[in-house]
């Protein structure tokens, strides 16, 4: 099986691991409810006590827990004999999950300045820019991970899109059997050059990740020192122009309490409006960087359940019940790699990670969360019984008629949106347990927006229990897979990297010339 039970204790309160946000050593911590929130407490011998949120809502909290699935890790991991976590990131061997979607930084380097950045390469000193041979080796890296490969690569910075040999990088992600090859980026040059995503559609991008913070230019000017509003409008345009092979878009909001959190409606709202090419929303609430007292922590922290909070306020779309944590659809991949014999990809990220929420957009703009007519809960512990029994099964296609039968029995007809037939919905659905063709997943992708969320963690909410279990990884130049919140927080696995391969910022400009820097 992809999937076992999760080790994670559940329930309230809990002990786990975390790290002294000052020395970064391992220490005890103490995951509790108190006043309907959840905190966590730790001691460091040295530093002393530090308390900060970890969740501002305990319903939410014990509910993701019960969709919490461990996976069975790397079985070529490169670091065979860790002891303890995050010491020696590599994957290693603690590692309970696989790769379900790969950073890789193409350059450190940005075509803009924002005063809000710390690791672009004026700020930082030096140039991080692996060379086209070094990335094409990242490529073939997590490739070759086992037992699952890598399907899924997001090429990030600094800005990837000024990357020189940015549309090869493509092509050869493509090549090596990338079946989702995305972008984040800024946007400006989808906005600027007419051609830039046609070329990208031609080279075989199939995601954009557009950096997206509200719908104001007030809030660009404070977080990247221009007006940028008509430069997401204008790169949204030129990526609808598109006919053949055309990227979805999904918006990246960084949130911020009390400087863009009442923007969240409106973002949803643009999102909709433009969902012929705009697949998604994904927010990002701020993780502090650096040091910062508990006063101001408290003032500016905002988790999941705020995000879910303020939709609920600001659209009525969705309410609590319509989410759930990015683990609740191990089933799915368990079951379709039971029935085709092959381990998929699988997301058992900690149940704390993130929460999403699918929903189906009528015609005239009405939303309908898939939980409004599905029996999330039911039919994903069914599908998870049926996935133990077909596994290793003499002839598992067998199967797929009860399979069919648990999805018709968690339907509800009468709760289902104008426009969706069963028949329709059932087929889709049953294309997905069948195979994982791109039509299949895209038959399942139409008439329906994706809207989640992933709080990354920082020093003051570090649980190592979510570093190892973490299905986002960045791979880089010297062959080790680092978990995201490893690589950004704590030990902060990025400073070490990059200045490892990096040019310092005077040789750069004095070789290579100024631009982008």
């Amino acid at each position: 099986m992809i999937i076992k039970e999760s080790a994670l204790k559940k329930g309230l309160p809990k002990d786990t691991q975390s790290l002294c946000p000052e020395c970064k050593k391992v220490v005890p911590a103490k995951v509790f409810e108190s006043g309907g929130k959840v905190l966590m407490e730790k001691n460091c011998p040295e530093h002393g006590s530090v308390t900060d949120v970890y969740w501002s809502d305990v319903d939410l909290f014990l509910k993701a827990e019960k969709f919490a699935y461990d996976g069975i890790g790397v079985s070529n991991a490169l670091i065979q004999n860790a002891k303890s976590c995050p010491d020696n990131c590599g994957l290693c061997n603690l590692h309970t999950s696989h790769t379900a979607l790969a950073n890789l930084d193409l350059t450190n380097r940005c075509n803009l300045k924002c005063p809000i950045c710390f690791a672009n390469a004026n700020q930082a000193g030096y140039v991080y820019e692996p060379s086209f041979e070094e990335v094409v080796k990242m490529l073939e890296t997590l490739r070759a991970e086992r037992p699952v490969p890598c399907t899924a690569v997001q090429f990030s910075g600094g800005e990837p899109t000024i990357y020189p040999r940015f549309f090869d990088v493509i092509r050869k992600a493509k090549e090596l059997g990338f079946a989702q090859i995305q972008v984040a980026t800024n946007g400006i040059k989808l906005a600027d050059d007419p051609d830039f995503a046609q070329k990208c559609a031609d080279a075989g991008l199939n995601t954009i990740y557009l950096q997206f913070d509200g719908l104001n230019d007030e809030i660009y000017m404070r977080t990247r020192a221009k007006p940028m509003l008509d430069v997401k409008i204008r790169a949204i345009e030129n990526v609808r122009k598109l006919k053949d092979r055309r990227p979805s878009i999904v918006l990246v909001p960084t949130l911020v309490r009390g400087f863009n959190d009442d923007q969240i409606g409106e973002i949803i709202r643009f999102a909709i409006k433009n969902r012929d090419v705009v697949r998604g929303v994904n927010f990002q609430p701020v993780a502090f960087t650096g040091r910062i007292d508990q006063k101001e922590r408290e003032q500016g922290r905002y988790t999941i359940p705020d995000l879910i909070e303020d939709i609920k306020k600001q659209t009525g779309f969705a309410t609590e019940d319509d989410w759930y944590p990015v683990p609740a659809v191990a089933p799915i991949s368990a079951y379709a790699s039971a029935l085709l014999g092959e381990d998929k990809v699988t997301f058992t990220s900690h149940p704390h990670c993130g929460m999403a929420t699918y929903w189906f957009i009528k015609d005239d703009g009405t939303v309908v969360p898939l939980t409004r007519f599905v029996d999330v809960e039911g039919l994903f512990k069914e599908l998870y019984e049926l996935s133990k029994k077909t596994e290793g099964a003499v002839f598992p296609k067998l199967s797929l008629l009860k399979a069919r039968k648990i999805l018709k029995s968690h339907l509800d007809e009468s709760k289902m949106p104008e426009g969706l037939t069963t028949n329709q919905f059932m087929t889709v659905l049953t294309n997905v347990f069948n195979n994982d063709t791109k039509e299949g997943l895209a038959k399942f992708s139409w008439g329906m927006m994706l809207i989640s969320s992933m709080h990354f963690q920082d020093d003051y909410n570090y649980d190592i229990e979510r570093v190892k279990r973490c299905v986002i990884h960045y791979v880089v130049p010297d062959g080790r897979i680092i978990p995201f919140c490893a690589y950004n927080g704590g030990p902060t696995y990025r400073d070490e990297v990059e200045k490892k391969f990096s040019v310092p910022l005077a040789e750069w400009r004095r070789t290579r010339g100024t631009e982008y820097t």
